[in-house]
């Protein structure tokens, strides 16, 4: 199974806050639907993308599913950021270097 984009999985507001949520503290299945004004199967289709994108791990505890946040979708995300930050830094720092150059003219 393809897994799905961490990005797209988070283009949705719902499930933003679901993860938002989620870095406070671990939340059964049911404390997370309670937060929302949608239905119980709603919520779990939210829960589910978010897990396929490797976001959120769940345990099974009794007839309870415990959602938290999976450090290593989150860790995929900070090493996303750092390549771009890197980029950018690099041409901010070229450009810096051509405006001080002084003018032939």
């Amino acid at each position: 199974m393809k897994r799905m984009d961490r990005f797209t999985a988070l283009a949705d507001p719902t499930r933003r806050r679901i993860v938002e949520m989620l870095g406070q503290r671990a939340m059964a299945a049911g404390e997370i639907t309670a937060q929302f004004g949608m239905s119980a199967p709603a919520i779990s289709q939210h829960l589910k993308v978010l897990k396929e994108a490797g976001l959120v791990s769940v345990e099974v505890s009794g007839q309870r599913r415990i959602y938290r946040l999976d450090p290593e979708g989150l860790d995929a995300f900070e090493d996303w950021v750092k390549q771009v930050r890197s980029f950018w830094n690099g041409g901010l720092d070229r450009l810096e270097r051509e405006l001080a150059k002084p003018d032939d003219a």
